[in-house]
């Protein structure tokens, strides 16, 4: 410990009573000790009181350089070989045990006589301790699904994650012969295509906010919010954090105040930091079964590092608590919402469904399909709509502005990276706040199919239209349907975003 206080006293850094008594407690090696401590500047001390005069910049580069920078020192990048497979999650230290026993008891049994003889006490050791292994596996692997489906039967999406695992339906890799130059040039001409696809549309239209919906700064956050933000994060990270987030959670409550004063700067201010909008690409297969040596079946997720996201996260809960309370949150867009889940989402379009049937309608439906929906955003068009659609002024509105401009981002594939470069258009898929704003922008799609009498049903990028009537009239519900069809192309073309038509299709 005189080491971790040495290294304090000559950089100057005050250490409070309650820090000693977390490091002390939490001592878990020089490394994170003095990571602990160096990142508790002077000006951090409790409360956390947002200044004024600071540079979000040079915050977000403090607590990057100063945790690499003791990372590298205490704990030096070096070499390893690595297994190419791992250890199933269920192959736990009781099943290494085993099976240790069984080879030691097998050598004896060798060593004893034939397999053949059960007479003899070690080959009957070793057939036990053979079934024993053989079953134990299964049970371990059981008692594994069945604890993680039950911890997350109230979270949909881990749970179709689980049965991904379950089943074997993990992620294709990326082919290798494909260059990251060869990607970044795909997504960037596909963008390009759909902006010249719709550069002669005309202006997009907005529809004014209600009255009395404004949003013109965000509220503070205290650094017992910033620990219960980070103690929910997920066990995971980009390659660009400095800090493992096993390690972040560890180091929570330490590092609360600094953390503090990094997020209530920016949101204070109306910025983002520069750091906080680079990224790099990891270019995913759009589902299995498709040609991986093709560009055309990948689609780009950006990532981030995790401090950013915990920005994002605040910005997040705030807008959504602020949309809710002003009644702003379509009844009939899910994804990003509590209770608006996959299932949710299909449960209401086939009841529906099959409600109309068993009245003795028929019903025709129509499914959507964008081109690099989340990358064609226009920045410009999305302010707008953030402005006067939802009330967004002020600094709210400043922050906004802030996160979507400046951002620059390039592949990485495997050892090799392209060139980075500006991102002048779209959300980032990756991130906390991307789908939200992607539902921002595409929200009044769903008032132009009611005005058909149509009923629309949206889930990020896709969206349902449907309609029934009597089987004697039916020609009057398909060419509403085409009428309809064709206003959301139009709609879509004002706001630089375009139909795939060859997807879309219709039941």
């Amino acid at each position: 410990m005189s080491v971790f206080l040495t290294i304090a006293c000559c950089v100057g850094l005050h250490i409070s009573a309650a820090s000693r008594q977390f490091i002390r407690r939490h001592h878990a090696g020089p490394g994170v000790c003095s990571i602990l401590i160096l990142l508790l500047p002077t000006y951090c001390r409790p409360p956390c009181a947002v200044n004024s005069t600071g540079n979000v910049d040079g915050l977000a580069v403090l607590y990057d350089n100063t945790a690499t920078q003791l990372l590298d020192s205490q704990i030096p990048a070096r070499r390893v070989t690595c297994r190419r497979r791992q250890s199933s999650a269920w192959f736990d230290d009781e099943c290494r045990q085993a099976k240790r026993s069984l080879r030691t008891a097998e050598m004896a049994a060798r060593k004893a006589g034939p397999f053949s003889d059960t007479s003899l006490p070690a080959v009957s050791e070793w057939q036990a301790l053979r079934r024993y292994y053989f079953s134990l596996p299964r049970q371990k692997r059981a008692a594994l699904w069945s604890s993680k489906i039950d911890a997350d039967q109230h979270q949909p999406s881990r749970v179709w994650r689980s049965f991904d695992e379950l089943l074997g339906r993990g992620r294709a890799p990326v082919f290798n012969d494909i260059s990251a130059s060869v990607l970044h040039d795909f997504f960037d001409d596909k963008v390009a295509a759909v902006r010249a696809a719709t550069a002669n549309a005309d202006p997009p239209h907005f529809t004014p906010a209600p009255a009395g919906c404004v949003l013109n700064e965000f509220l503070p956050i205290t650094p017992a919010d910033v620990v219960e933000l980070i103690n929910a994060l997920p066990d995971k990270q980009s390659a660009t954090d400095p800090l493992p987030t096993w390690l972040l959670k560890r180091s929570a409550d330490v590092l609360a105040a600094f953390l503090c004063q990094l997020f209530n700067l920016p949101l204070q201010q109306g910025c983002v930091p520069s750091s906080f909008k680079a990224s790099y690409i990891s270019p995913l297969l759009k589902k299995a079964g498709l040609d991986p040596a093709d560009v055309r079946f990948y689609r780009p997720i950006s990532n981030l590092t995790v401090i950013s996201k915990l920005l994002e996260r605040i910005v997040s809960s705030q807008l959504v608590k602020y949309r809710k309370d002003k009644g702003l949150l379509p009844d009939l867009q899910s994804a990003y919402r509590v209770m608006h889940s996959t299932e949710t989402s299909v449960l209401k379009v086939f009841s529906d469904i099959l409600l109309a049937l068993d009245s003795g309608n028929l019903v025709m439906l129509t499914m959507l399909d964008l081109s690099a929906a989340f990358d064609s955003v226009d920045h410009d068009t999305l302010v707008q709509r953030i402005r006067m659609s939802y009330g967004l002024q002020g600094r709210v509105l400043d922050w906004f502005t802030s996160y979507l401009s400046g951002r620059v981002q390039h592949v990485r594939l495997s050892a090799t990276s392209s060139t980075p470069s500006k991102v002048l258009f779209g959300v980032p898929q990756g991130s906390v706040l991307g789908p939200i704003l992607f539902l921002l922008y595409t929200a009044d799609l769903l008032q132009l199919v009611k005005r058909h009498q149509l009923i629309p049903h949206a889930y990020l990028d896709d969206t349902q239209i449907y309609g029934f009537c009597r089987p004697a009239v039916s020609a009057v519900l398909s060419e509403k349907l085409s009428v309809c069809v064709d206003e959301v192309s139009a709609w879509m073309a004002t706001n630089r975003l375009q139909l795939n038509h060859a997807k879309i299709e219709v039941l």
